[in-house]
């Protein structure tokens, strides 16, 4: 049985996310709103791509597991994807392509499944 996840609520969430799209800027320079838009990014993901066989990493902020197919229970998975909070937002929002963000290297992605294309955006929901 795994443990539950604590869960970001979604007012919180989305309003920091919000903020990114409307102020990027503004975002950037305070962390902790930065850190609440990065992991309730992570959410979203997690949510719309349940499983673990891929890791994203957001440093220093979060990391989540997601995405259908095998899963690894210890050390490095065999499918990673890494990015800043910036361009991770950006792919959140839809300000920018996954495929473009791998291929100018702002998204570093190695390993089976670790095409997030058909997940992003996820913001706003609906």
């Amino acid at each position: 049985m795994g443990v539950a996840l604590r869960r970001i609520n979604d007012h919180a969430g989305g309003s920091a996310l919000s903020r990114f799209v409307d102020h990027p800027d503004e975002l950037l320079v305070d962390q902790d709103a930065l850190a609440l838009a990065v992991r309730y990014g992570l959410q979203l993901l997690r949510d719309k791509a349940p499983g673990a066989s891929v890791e994203v990493r957001v440093a220093p902020f979060g990391a989540v597991q997601a995405i259908g197919g095998p899963t690894h229970t210890r050390g490095t998975p065999p499918a990673v994807i890494e990015m800043n909070a910036e361009v991770w937002l950006g792919l959140v929002a839809g300000k920018e392509s996954y495929d473009d963000a791998v291929a100018s290297g702002k998204v570093v992605a190695s390993g089976l499944r670790t095409d997030l294309q058909g997940f992003l955006p996820l913001w706003p929901l609906g």
